[in-house]
């Protein structure tokens, strides 16, 4: 708990910051904007790249988080990622307590950046942890989730009114009161319902409810749904239900066969359809966009060993059925294969956001590949303030890059004039081929960082690891723009025998969206012209043209 004399002045801070004086309106709230096939987040009328990080669980109220904002602003971050606790939120049923709102609020204003806020309402991590009191002691009134044997568990069951209605009522109320002390500043940018919501360690609830709801008919939406989109079922209950003639009605295990697979797919109806409860009712007070996190399945895991039902890619048309109310669906990628996951969750209608992900150096090069591979929205680390070094530094510089970019990435989203460079495996075997504008270009990756030659010796020193990956954009015929770090490209035309040469190679970043020319590369830095590289240990950016010979 902060001392007396910090809890009053941030008081102060968070009274003057949220007077109505204090107020600047501008025309409209965040919302997502249609561009291509994904969308784009608009902030005061522009559109606005979250650069971002997310704070530990615990580390969201404002006493703590003073010590750690000169932190987050050495790391170039625009927009931080904080919880909010519905137990702090709702102490006392019915009474209101939005001190740590406030005190969010007015911290990322003092210090010029943006919130997303994340309700840790019913669930956190699968597990009901973060509600209130007068919840957890009433298991009467406000049912658990149950397992095989009956025993339950410290989660609450879905399936139950009061638990949705309680939870909807209080997010509800914070999303008034966010209209109420930011609908004219709009520090608070989207929010996040929930976290990581999903069953575990069975596929499904087991509890009286739950079992009542497995034994009905399976609701009328969600055949409707899957009559007209069968191809977005997960493949096995597509063929299960094929081959039971495409029932229009009948029970779970009837329409969709018996097994885990049905369990998960009954999960995340029902989960999603409690979301959507709680997500229309915080709507109706404030309508900030609004999604959901998944926790992502480890390679092999089937549904009860990780949060079964979840907002995860084979239950992304269920869930988007189920929870109009939530505007895209995000992943967690803890996993090596980042790329992979991007992937899966960049589709038609559900523009990526990243807003957990691994901290360590590969970050630096992740929201870069995100960016430009994806039209990603935003990305966030987590546990944020706990970075260490080197990742923070590498961090920061691929935040600086980005912030330079961000009216070049604009202009060339949804246009498919961009890409994403990133190593699908480490180390990486073969080069990567990416085709743009006409080229088809050859990517290798370098992340060990040579000790420096000085007289033919070099000290003995031994190579330090680097992040390897950046971006590429095709800013005209036979121009491109690099950036990022370790990467070294060479060119070939699509469909032609003809050979390319680099026709100038120049070194520079962007300041108030105007190119800086610090120098041009030829010789050793291109191999006497034969590619470009961005050389390991240092984000650059490199403007490029190129032309065709026999």
């Amino acid at each position: 708990m902060p001392t007396a004399r910090l809890a009053a002045a941030l008081a102060l801070v968070a009274a003057a910051a949220l007077s109505p004086a204090a107020a600047q309106p501008v025309a409209a709230p965040p919302r997502l904007q249609p561009r291509g096939a994904s969308a784009e987040l608009v902030v005061d009328g522009s559109p606005f790249l979250v650069l971002g990080g997310e704070l530990g669980n615990s580390s969201g109220e404002p006493g703590y988080l003073e010590r750690w904002w000169p932190r987050l602003k050495a790391l170039n971050l625009n927009t931080v990622l904080a919880p909010v606790y519905w137990e702090l939120v709702e102490p006392r049923e019915g009474q209101f307590d939005f001190a740590t709102v406030d005190g969010l609020i007015a911290g990322a204003r003092g210090h010029g950046v943006r919130l997303v806020l994340l309700w840790f309402g019913s669930w956190k991590n699968s597990m009901s942890c973060y509600a209130p009191a007068w919840v957890k002691t009433d298991t009467r009134r406000f049912p658990r989730a149950a397992d095989a044997s009956g025993r339950g568990l410290d989660i609450l069951t879905p399936f139950a009114p009061a638990n949705r209605d309680a939870d909807a009522r209080a997010f509800a109320a914070l999303m008034r009161h966010l209209r109420e002390v930011d609908g004219g500043r709009y520090t608070v940018l989207m929010v996040q319902v929930e976290n990581e919501v999903g069953m575990i360690p069975e596929a499904r609830d087991r509890s009286a409810g739950a079992n009542a709801a497995f034994d009905g008919a399976v609701p009328r939406e969600l055949l409707e749904s899957v009559r007209r989109h069968p191809a977005a079922l997960p493949p096995a209950l597509r063929e299960a239900w094929e081959g039971r003639g495409r029932p229009a009605a009948g029970g779970w295990a009837e329409v969709f066969g018996p097994g885990p697979a049905t369990e998960e797919l009954f999960t995340a109806w029902h989960l999603a359809r409690y979301l959507e409860a709680v997500a229309s009712a915080g709507k109706a007070e404030y309508s900030l966009p609004m999604f959901a996190n998944a926790a992502l399945i480890r390679p092999g895991y089937r549904p009860g060993q990780y949060p079964s039902g979840g907002p995860l890619p084979h239950l992304a048309a269920v869930w988007r059925a189920a929870a109009p109310s939530i505007d895209f669906i995000s992943p967690d990628i803890y996993f090596p294969n980042f790329a992979e996951w991007c992937r899966l969750y960049a589709r038609p209608g559900n523009p990526l956001f990243v807003p957990e992900a691994r901290r360590g150096v590969e970050a630096s090069v992740h929201a870069l590949y995100a960016a430009a591979a994806h039209d990603a929205i935003g990305f966030a680390p987590f546990g944020i303030e706990s970075i260490g070094e080197p990742a923070g530094a590498r961090l920061a510089e691929s935040y600086r890059l980005l912030a330079a970019l961000a009216p070049t990435l604009t202009a060339h989203r949804g246009r498919g004039t961009m890409a994403g460079l990133l190593p699908e495996i480490d180390p990486q075997p073969q080069p990567q081929e990416v085709s743009l504008g006409g080229y088809r270009l050859r990517v290798v990756y370098e992340r060990q960082v040579a000790p420096s030659i000085a007289d033919g010796e070099s000290g003995g020193a031994a190579p330090v690891a680097s992040p390897a990956g950046g971006l590429v954009v095709a800013t005209g015929p036979d121009e491109f723009l690099f950036a990022g770090i370790g990467v070294t490209a060479t060119f070939a035309v699509e469909g032609s025998d003809d050979r390319v040469g680099l026709l100038s190679v120049e070194e520079g970043s962007f300041e108030a969206g105007a190119w800086r020319h610090e120098r041009w590369l030829n010789g050793d830095e291109t191999h006497q012209g034969r590619h470009v590289r961005l050389e390991p240990g240092r984000f650059g950016t490199q403007r490029v043209r190129v032309y065709r010979h026999r």
